[in-house]
């Protein structure tokens, strides 16, 4: 196991002492709430800190007890005693804390933006898209964050073409990032008279939500066209031009929103493009840092099939990590926390033996 950096366990140590203080001080409300935000987010981090640093002050008293000529035998027997689970302890904080202190993904309190499109499999692949959606959408209620829709293109027969929404909360981007790829589903659809299973799919992708001060956007690199808005079976929304479409000219990326608010729209669709470009940028960099790098969950690569949904067997199986479940019908009801748990358990894996080989 890599070495536990003990100057960064100091550091950190005095950056929450130095936070506790200000934060005594009665500052004003928006240093305040930066303030609290670093804080909670070190709280168990320090936790974890002295913890470790408590239990290895009491091994060392344990030790000295047991090689002291002066201890009384009723003293070393209780040392022997507990000497055993405290290098235990010690043993599994240490695990928990190379966890803790490993490099944070700046993105992972952020919220985020989720895109879910029907892939192959024409109305199925519709249907298992909303599917989807209200997996996220109860897995998000479970975790108190809230969920928006920004824009939904129904399919014809129920589901959706595409739907984007944002889910609102603290670290929702930490939990989320790993679902990002092709989801596929076997299945027999009502139609089928002969009881034949469909594959079909839908592609999820997960971006972090940016602000303004993550991606600059230059006016002159985006058009914005404003058209019609219609909704399932060219039906229109509304009379009005409200529908905006936003070009960016760099990239070619282009969003459309068509709700009813034309300013409503172009804000929603701004809000789009920052998170695309930001998360653009963020695999940029990643996949420049770690090139080498073998871990199969942090790809990011969106044209993966990353796990089926067999519901004939009531079946799920994430093929990234080989992990299957026959709780299929616990996990469309949102209880989704088992396999997102394992996906970033693996890529913390993944990173850990990295710095191992660097360290070593």
């Amino acid at each position: 196991m890599a070495k536990l950096p003990v100057e960064k366990m100091r550091e950190l140590e005095r950056r929450f002492g130095e936070i506790e203080a200000r934060m005594s001080e009665g500052p004003a409300a928006d240093v305040y709430v930066k303030l609290a935000s670093e804080y909670s987010e070190l709280q168990p981090v320090v936790a974890k800190i002295r913890d470790y640093e408590k239990t290895i002050a009491e091994i060392a008293d344990l030790r000295a007890m047991l090689y002291d000529k002066g201890t009384d035998r009723e003293m070393r027997e209780l040392a022997e005693m507990e000497l055993p689970d405290a290098e235990e302890r010690i043993e599994a904080l240490e695990k928990d804390m190379q966890i803790l202190l490993l490099p944070k993904d700046a993105a992972d309190e952020k919220s985020a933006i989720l895109e879910i499109r029907a892939g192959t499999g024409g109305n199925e692949a519709a249907l298992f898209a909303g599917d989807l959606f209200r997996m996220y959408e109860r897995y998000a209620s479970a975790h108190g964050w809230k969920v928006e829709v920004l824009s939904a293109s129904e399919g014809e027969a129920g589901g959706y073409r595409e739907i984007i929404a944002t889910v609102t909360g603290r670290g929702v981007f930490s939990k989320l990032k790993f679902e990002s790829g092709v989801h596929r589903v076997q299945r027999v659809p009502d139609t089928e008279t002969q009881g034949r299973i469909h594959t079909s799919a839908a592609t999820v992708a997960v971006l972090p939500e940016a602000e303004e001060v993550d991606v600059e956007i230059r006016p002159e690199d985006i058009r914005i066209d404003t058209m019609r808005a219609s909704g399932a079976g060219g039906q229109h929304v509304n009379t009005t031009d409200s529908a905006v479409r936003i070009t960016h000219l760099p990239t070619g990326i282009i969003v459309v929103s068509a709700e009813k608010s034309q300013h409503q729209n172009r804000a929603k669709a701004m809000q789009v493009l920052r998170s695309r470009l930001y998360d653009m940028e963020r695999q940029r960099v990643d996949s420049e840092r770690s090139a080498d790098r073998k871990s199969q969950v942090g790809s990011g690569d969106r044209s993966e099939r990353i796990r089926t949904y067999n519901f004939p067997q009531g079946r799920v199986t994430d093929h990234r990590i080989n992990l299957t479940l026959y709780k299929l019908d616990r996990m469309m009801m949102g209880e989704i926390d088992e396999v997102v748990d394992a996906l970033i358990a693996d890529y913390q894996a993944g990173q850990l033996a990295s710095l191992g080989e660097q360290q070593g």
